[in-house]
């Protein structure tokens, strides 16, 4: 064997074997290690985050009842999401990009079960098991949001009816035509979402209006006090979904680099950013800036940041935050007032209002001239267009999708807890049990 026969022969043994072997990229170990970390925040801001932010705002008759609705939903969509939800919503057959099918709205049942899911499949750069419980963290906290627009008044055995069948019905069909790749409607649109302004928050949001409104206002709304009966409670939450929305936001690149890093850096500047800002305009309109304001205000920076997080600059969150702080105040005090609707927490005021606007930002600040990742400035205008039929596709879904689901279950079941039972307090009528021993 002459010289260069063992040059070829030594090149050949550098080679990696799933390279020769034609097969997927090798894991990564530290994008891995990172999104495991995002898994465990997201989940972490649905029990306890979520769950302490919105039992806090409710009435100490109804503590309990949150908490359980929080932990019953997580722990039914995780079974959910196994039987059949990770399966609609990510499964590509029969997807073409650029046509239209029933794929571009429904993905396919070959992942039912999770089927074909090992030790060894890979999703990217981590394994597929991996991604399946990160997504299904997104999947848990969407339906646990609605909770707090029908507080204090639905059955317990309609909001888990309600939560199954609007997660079957609304949540994975959005999430499929955002997420599910070429062949699906919003990404065929080219809309961009980096962690879930459509999926989550506009989703969420408007089919809690639609609750609120289908259940009816709380005994007593307008003529007897309603006052958050532990702040602290709130304050916690609020530092939790904080925390964790960094797992939401940063885990969505689905990777550990440069864009993960800097959708943590713009979701803190656009949270910080709302929470003055809401603070700032409570503060002139009433005299006195609040607890319970700063905490709002920083939720609706975290909602609006969210689907901008992996486009959008700091100077872009900037403008988020300050334009999401500010509108949801707005939304959720002035509007509410003279609509006269009962969103008990505030659901469609900061969720689905800081949604769209996050989503319409989203379009404007990833161009380069906001400090964005590359959108040109001449692509502005198609971009903001693609974000509105995003935005306008999922208010409609969700709206008829919500409606529908709580007719059906109203007429079976019924939505409401009895008057007497609304009195009494959900913890009692609905669990048997008291939050506080005075």
């Amino acid at each position: 064997m002459n010289s260069k026969k063992y040059v070829s022969l030594f090149a050949l043994l550098l080679i990696p074997s799933h390279a020769l072997a034609g097969e997927a990229p090798a894991i990564n170990s530290g994008d891995t290690a990172w999104m495991i970390v995002a898994t465990a925040l997201v989940l972490f801001m649905t029990i306890p985050g979520l769950s302490l932010f919105y039992a806090g705002l409710v009435r100490k008759k109804n503590v309990l009842s949150i908490f359980v609705q929080c932990f019953a939903i997580t722990a039914m969509i995780s079974i959910l999401w196994v039987l059949y939800g990770y399966s609609i919503a990510f499964d590509t057959t029969g997807m073409v990009e650029g046509t239209f099918t029933i794929h571009s709205l429904f993905g396919g049942l070959d992942k039912a079960f999770l089927s074909g899911v090992t030790v060894d499949s890979v999703s990217g750069t981590i394994p597929e098991t991996v991604f399946i419980i990160f997504q299904m963290t997104f999947a848990i906290i969407t339906p646990a949001l609605m909770v707090g627009a029908f507080a204090e008044r639905m059955k317990f055995s309609a909001v888990m009816a309600f939560a199954a069948i609007w997660f079957t019905f609304s949540y994975l069909p959005i999430c499929h035509m955002a997420w599910g790749g070429g062949g699906a409607l919003f990404a065929d649109w080219g809309v961009l979402d980096f962690a879930g302004g459509t999926v989550v928050h506009i989703n969420a949001g408007v089919a809690g209006l639609v609750a609120c409104l289908m259940v009816g206002k709380r005994d007593g709304f307008g003529t007897a006090p309603m006052l958050p009966h532990n702040v602290p409670f709130t304050l916690i939450g609020t530092g939790m979904l904080w925390v964790g929305w960094f797992g939401f936001n940063a885990g969505s690149e689905l990777a550990s680099d440069g864009t993960a890093g800097m959708a943590m850096l713009v979701t803190h500047i656009a949270t910080s950013t709302a929470a003055i800002s809401w603070t700032v305009v409570e503060w002139i309109r009433t005299g006195k800036p609040t607890a319970v304001g700063i905490a709002t205000g920083a939720v609706a920076g975290l909602v609006a940041i969210t689907p901008a997080s992996g486009t959008a600059g700091p100077m872009g969150a900037i403008l988020i935050g300050a334009i999401s702080g500010s509108l949801c105040y707005f939304t959720a005090t002035f509007m509410k007032r003279a609509l006269g609707y009962d969103d008990s927490l505030d659901v469609f005021g900061v969720h689905g209002i800081g949604g769209i606007v996050g989503a319409l930002l989203t379009g404007l600040c990833a161009a380069t001239f906001m400090g964005g990742s590359g959108l040109e400035a001449a692509s502005v205008g198609a971009q903001i267009w693609a974000q509105i039929k995003s935005i306008v596709v999922t208010i409609l879904w969700s709206g008829t999708i919500s409606f529908i689901a709580l007719k059906f279950i109203d007429g079976i079941i019924g939505l409401r807890a009895d008057r007497d039972d609304e009195v009494q307090g959900l913890d009692v009528s609905q669990h048997e049990e008291t939050g506080y021993g005075w």
